[in-house]
């Protein structure tokens, strides 16, 4: 269990793991279904390499992914969420219906699934 950083507020604790731009974005790709590391590279918004490499690590780290190699040359994996990442699927249900109710041409939920089963074939 991760330890608050700089404060017990569980509001600020949660923000100091997810609290960037970047983040959430990685864990509802992989909430999506999206595996590897091209997958969630080529997000419509861009992430680049590092950060992304970066929010792995931190995920990994912290207990919300684990990662599989799925072949050895070039080493290559395979990431999923892990039980702690997977209920982060409330979280982000959460701001998808406050984000269609509160800022317009945000996408429902259907168009979200439709709009992933686009991008990932």
């Amino acid at each position: 269990m991760t330890v608050p950083k700089r404060s017990p507020c569980p509001v600020a604790s949660m923000l100091d793991i997810l609290g960037d731009k970047w983040t959430l974005l990685v864990v509802r790709d992989l909430l999506m279904g999206k595996q590897t590391y091209k997958a969630l590279q080529d997000s419509p918004e861009g992430i680049p390499s590092n950060i992304l490499a970066e929010r792995l690590k931190r995920l990994e780290a912290e207990g919300i992914l684990h990662k599989e190699r799925y072949q050895a040359n070039p080493v290559r994996y395979h990431y999923r969420l892990t039980d702690k990442g997977k209920e982060l699927s409330d979280v982000m249900q959460v701001m998808v219906k406050w984000g269609n109710k509160h800022i317009a041409g945000t996408y429902t939920p259907a168009q979200i699934k439709q709009f992933i089963q686009q991008i990932t074939g």
